[in-house]
């Protein structure tokens, strides 16, 4: 069921994604080769403990750290790690929910390490570009949600990119993950409710350089692989859908 948000509910999500927008203005600089994983992971730790705000991902399902780091081939659910140590040419997504005062926002950046390849750096350029094509449809008087799949799609497919589709965006806000579930392909198969207000979702396009199959860790449970073993990108924003219209709310 898809839970509309009030204008309060709203304004409590909006001021923590604006905390989460700040965190990564703040931190994401900072990220640099010669770092590990797991330092990476302390640094927004450490900026949402200092400032009491809640670490949904910590915990959750017993997912063991505060954010997910996923470097290279890994799409989604990288678990820090002090043995992963970021090198020159790496190309790496930080994807973080945080909560306030039972809000919760949900966001992804992908960075990349010193001087990556110029198809790497496509591959960044272009998953950006799916993320706020997707956005620019759900914006649309009438929009639906496969017309977000369809934004994110053609783009990502004119470069010969595969979208992952075992993974998706969805609602947010009040729980970390809620309805509905937003693909980032179009089928027939897929629900596709119409956009309203009082709707809050966090779209996120994960594309793939190769193949758009993934795999998961057998070991850990978590990590989420190209099953090609060639790099993935992932963005995300958390939209709140509003009187004036579609509102990012994990920008500054």
């Amino acid at each position: 069921m898809i839970v509309l948000k009030s204008d309060e509910q709203i304004d409590g999500i909006r001021t923590s994604c604006k905390l989460l927008a700040q965190m990564f203005e703040e931190i994401g600089p900072q990220i640099a080769e010669g770092m590990s994983t797991y330092d990476v992971d302390r640094l927004f730790h450490d900026w949402m403990k200092h400032r009491h705000l809640g670490m949904p991902c910590l915990g959750y399902m017993g997912y063991p750290a505060a954010t997910c780091v996923s470097v290279n081939n890994v799409v989604i659910h990288g678990i820090p790690s002090k043995h992963e140590i970021l090198k020159d040419g790496d190309i790496v997504s930080v994807d973080i929910c945080l909560e306030k005062d039972g809000y919760i926002s949900d966001s992804t950046h992908t960075y990349e390490i010193g001087k990556v390849s110029p198809e790497v750096h496509e591959l960044n350029v272009v998953t950006e570009k799916c993320l706020y094509m997707g956005i620019d449809a759900a914006s649309r008087p009438g929009a639906r949600i496969q017309d977000i799949a369809k934004a994110v799609s053609t783009l990502a497919q004119k470069h010969g990119y595969g979208v992952v589709r075992d993974y998706c965006g969805h609602g947010v806000g009040l729980e970390m993950h809620e309805d509905p579930e937003i693909p980032n392909y179009v089928s027939l198969m897929n629900p596709n409710p119409r956009i309203r207000k009082g709707m809050v979702m966090a779209i996120e396009p994960m594309i793939n350089m190769g193949t758009y199959k993934v795999d998961t860790d057998r070991k850990d449970g978590w990590t989420v692989r190209t099953l090609d073993g060639k790099p993935a990108c992932h963005w995300e924003h958390t939209v709140a859908i509003t009187d004036s219209g579609l509102e990012i709310l994990t920008q500054l």
